[in-house]
């Protein structure tokens, strides 16, 4: 299933009624989503245009005409792009392990790039650009996806911090001020910890961007810039390997973006580092 009706589904139970039936509703009748107008779909599922437009917000879309181009772009995917996630077996043989491994990765890497907003991303360059002082926080894998923004930052001068550690979390994100930017990593978007430090590095007045799959959650609550990625890792998620791709994507997109928009300054820092490693190393 699409991302998109992936974390409609998800998101039911937390739903009221009207919304539950709006979104079975779009779920059975997906197909003909990108056909049809507000008032239409108001009327063919019994709920209202108000209603429809406040789920659409739910979801991080704008209105009905953007949640219907997202939509229709997961649906355009080809049916070998459409498998579900292949999940770890018992006596798998190699040759079909590179096989799943190839197919997870390239369908978590199309995904998200169906789920990207341009604006969002935009915003996030903006303010990590302008920053003086950049937070990343995530634990487990996320951490490690914390670690290789960092080290991607540090090398074209970009004051940063990567921490782990949720006491050190919090305690730099105590020390943030308006200008700075706190970017919070996780799939679930309900870490405790990473949730805790993004809440403290927003109190303080830091603008705070969000990284996780897909949805609502308790920390895209938090950030005011939210990008996502795709919901595509479901079962048991050994080795969080799917979601870890998607968000090295979308960290790599923003470092990229974050060169190209200011070449002149970053690009002669990045080769100076380059070779300063060289040198010394």
């Amino acid at each position: 299933m699409p991302g998109i009706l992936s974390a409609i589904q998800e998101q039911m139970g937390s739903m009221s009624r009207k919304e539950k039936e709006l979104a079975a509703y779009i779920i059975d009748h997906s197909a003909s989503m990108t056909q049809i107008g507000i008032t239409q779909l108001a009327q063919d599922s019994g709920s209202s245009t108000a209603t429809i437009s406040r789920f659409c917000k739910i979801f991080h879309f704008a209105g009905f005409t953007e949640f219907k181009i997202k939509l229709a772009a997961e649906l355009a995917q080809p049916p070998a792009a459409a498998q579900s996630y292949q999940d770890i077996i018992a006596d798998n043989s190699l040759s079909n392990i590179v096989a799943a491994m190839e197919a997870n990765h390239v369908r978590s890497i199309t995904d998200t790039t169906r789920l990207l907003d341009m604006k969002q991303l935009q915003r996030a360059i903006d303010a990590i650009a302008a920053a003086r002082q950049i937070d990343l926080y995530g634990v487990a894998t996320s951490g490690l996806v914390a670690q290789d923004f960092y080290q991607k930052l540090i090398r074209i001068g970009k004051r940063s911090v990567a921490f782990s550690d949720p006491h050190m979390q919090v305690t730099s994100a105590s020390n943030l001020t308006k200008g700075d930017v706190a970017i919070g990593i996780s799939y679930s978007g309900e870490t405790t910890e990473t949730i805790a430090a993004l809440k403290c590095a927003s109190e303080h007045g830091a603008t705070t961007i969000s990284l996780t799959k897909f949805g609502t959650h308790a920390l895209t609550s938090l950030a005011d810039i939210c990008l996502f990625t795709s919901t595509l890792e479901e079962g048991m998620r050994r080795g969080d390997m799917a979601s870890r791709i998607a968000q090295l994507h979308v960290v790599d997109i923003l470092f990229v973006g974050l060169l190209s928009q200011q070449f002149d300054q970053f690009v002669p820092r990045l080769e100076t580092s380059y070779q300063m490693v060289r040198k010394y190393r």
